[in-house]
């Protein structure tokens, strides 16, 4: 199975700065890609950041210049880096995985916990 546990969350000022991680583990063949979603107090879920296996990216338009996403392969972990945040980036951050593993024989997402992001001053 597959099992991702995040890290990195926490309270900062607006134009601050945080750094998520998320770790993949178990029987992984292969990860094609790693991405951030969000999702504040009754809002929808939102696509952030996504990653391949090669490192091409794709970022939402309202992060962009501000956020970076990236991975260590070796590790089967993806990072966001966050700058410049504003308090409109109030959110609880889920990991997102797409992997190939002893699960199923296709590739299947799989998700973290979630971690609170609080930007507030």
């Amino acid at each position: 199975q597959v099992q991702l546990v995040e890290s990195g969350g926490g309270l900062v000022q607006p134009g601050g700065s945080l750094r998520l991680s998320c770790a993949a583990s178990g029987s992984i063949f292969s990860i094609p890609a790693m991405g951030w979603y969000r999702q504040a107090p009754g809002k929808q879920r939102e696509l952030v950041a996504l990653i391949s296996s090669v490192g091409t990216t794709n970022y939402a338009d309202n992060v962009k210049g501000r956020f970076t996403i990236s991975r260590d392969n070796a590790k089967n972990t993806v990072y966001l880096q966050m700058s410049s945040l504003k308090p409109e980036d109030t959110a609880v951050y889920y990991c997102k995985t797409v992997a190939r593993s002893s699960a199923a024989p296709y590739p299947v997402d799989y998700w973290g916990q979630g971690t609170q992001v609080t930007v507030s001053s």
